[in-house]
């Protein structure tokens, strides 16, 4: 199974503040939408809030990641770590997962991607959530798509898509004592 990072990103790695976007690029929105459409996608529960009224994006497998063992989220399948999202997807036979965020969620999907789309927002945007850096020496840019601004975005953006030149570790279930 591809497992893959999507984000978009300012300059200065800001991908959201207060809980919410700090831009508005509706090509950006298609990207997104366009690339996880019937794929697995893979949120913290923060992120999951923040679209609103915490509803399931649509024609896709989400799987919630939280601490706590007791939470449910209706139309939603929910894991306790990373890895136990992974090995879902991986069990329901995914193709290509989609980790979509938080900040945190990026941080430890990372060491596991194959792929990043990056979409990348030429501004410095004050926030308060990031997207981690990586080593520009494990990754291959293999493809970028500029864009300038329009009436509809503020903004100059690239969507980049960053492929792993190393081989990242396999997801397995570790054995229970």
């Amino acid at each position: 199974m591809k497992i893959s990072l999507i984000a978009a990103a300012a300059q200065n790695g800001v991908i959201g503040i207060n809980g919410g976007l700090p831009w508005h690029l509706p090509n950006d929105l298609r990207y997104f939408k366009q690339k996880t459409l019937h794929h697995h996608v893979i949120m913290g529960r923060k992120t999951f809030s923040e679209f609103g009224i915490a509803k399931p994006l649509p024609n896709r497998v989400n799987i919630i990641i939280t601490r706590n063992e007791n939470a449910q989220f209706a139309g939603c399948l929910t894991a306790h770590s990373i890895k136990d999202a992974l090995l879902i997807a991986l069990h329901n036979q995914e193709t290509e997962a989609f980790v979509i965020g938080g900040q945190q969620i990026y941080l430890q999907a990372l060491p596991y991607a194959h792929c990043i789309y990056l979409t990348q927002v030429h501004a410095t945007i004050h926030g308060d959530t990031f997207f981690p850096s990586f080593n520009q020496n494990e990754w291959q840019l293999i493809n970028a798509q500029p864009h300038l601004p329009d009436e509809k975005h503020a903004y100059a953006y690239t969507f980049t898509q960053w492929q792993r030149t190393t081989q990242p570790p396999k997801i397995v279930k570790s054995c229970e004592l």
